[in-house]
């Protein structure tokens, strides 16, 4: 079995929190199958515990690139502004300071905007990171998700990150870019599903415990076999370890042909 590489992965912690036992028992849903298979090649575990107000910066730092370029503007920033006392320090912050501390993200103006608007709201309705971070984990999931996404600059891939690594809610599976994509490809999503349906068919068909590790599994898996341009199954079929249970949504592997699933299914129209 290969373990999940010592990376952060949409924000997961380098070891994990948790390493559960998962139930053994039989999927009852084409995507519960999926997160299964995915559990033979990554290291199953669950989350939660995460610094809330740090999780949801360094989550914004993620948006649109990639870990290996967010990586460093996160630690650029703890750096810069240190830890203990991060949502003042980052309310008070010099937009242009905290745009250069943070470009290797990408977006750096957009993003410093963001972090200030974000910091001082923190502050202002909850005081500081502490109580923010107590009404993360305390709160119930309704109302944190709601208050995020009240947030702007917050969207629910992001908001859901948080609530997953923070506060370690059962239930919520994130929807980024790989994990909207390969489960559309797979046919578990309808081809013209929105980030926030592929959301709502995982999180009503893979069992809750499970959604979190799925989460994360399936960037990897996005990452490593089911590629946006160039997926394992056009060399060889049998090379993607979901290579059975997948429709190739908008993959050709007898031309070589790779489209957007929504794409395929307007040509199928």
């Amino acid at each position: 079995m290969t373990e999940e590489p010592h990376t952060n992965i949409s924000g997961g912690q380098s070891d994990g929190d948790r390493s559960p036992a998962f139930e053994s028992d039989a999927p009852t849903t084409p995507a519960a199958a999926v997160v299964d298979r995915l559990g033979e090649l990554y290291w199953q575990k669950t989350y939660g515990g995460q610094d809330a107000f740090e999780c949801l910066i360094r989550t914004i730092l993620s948006q649109n690139t990639s870990d290996a370029a967010s990586q460093p503007a996160h630690d650029a920033l703890v750096d810069q502004y240190g830890d203990s006392g991060l949502a003042t320090a980052l309310a008070n912050a010099d937009r242009s300071k905290l745009a250069e501390t943070i470009s290797s993200a990408g977006l750096q103006n957009q993003k410093s905007n963001t972090i200030i608007r974000i910091a001082t709201r923190v502050c202002e309705e909850y005081g500081d990171a502490a109580a923010f971070d107590s009404f993360v984990q305390d709160g119930a999931y309704d109302d944190v998700r709601d208050a995020l996404l009240d947030m702007k600059g917050v969207g629910p891939k992001t908001a859901d990150c948080v609530l997953l690594f923070a506060s370690g809610h059962d239930g919520v599976f994130p929807v980024d870019t790989h994990v909207h994509r390969v489960y559309r490809r797979l046919g578990i999503a309808p081809p013209n599903s929105d980030h926030d349906a592929v959301r709502a068919v995982l999180e009503e068909t893979v069992p809750a415990a499970k959604c979190g590790f799925g989460h994360t599994a399936s960037i990897q898996f996005g990452r490593e076999y089911c590629t946006a341009r160039k997926p394992a199954c056009l060399d060889d079929p049998e090379a993607c370890p979901l290579g059975d249970v997948c429709d190739r949504v908008g993959v050709d592997p007898d031309t070589g042909e790779v489209v957007d699933p929504a794409d395929a299914s307007i040509d199928m129209e």
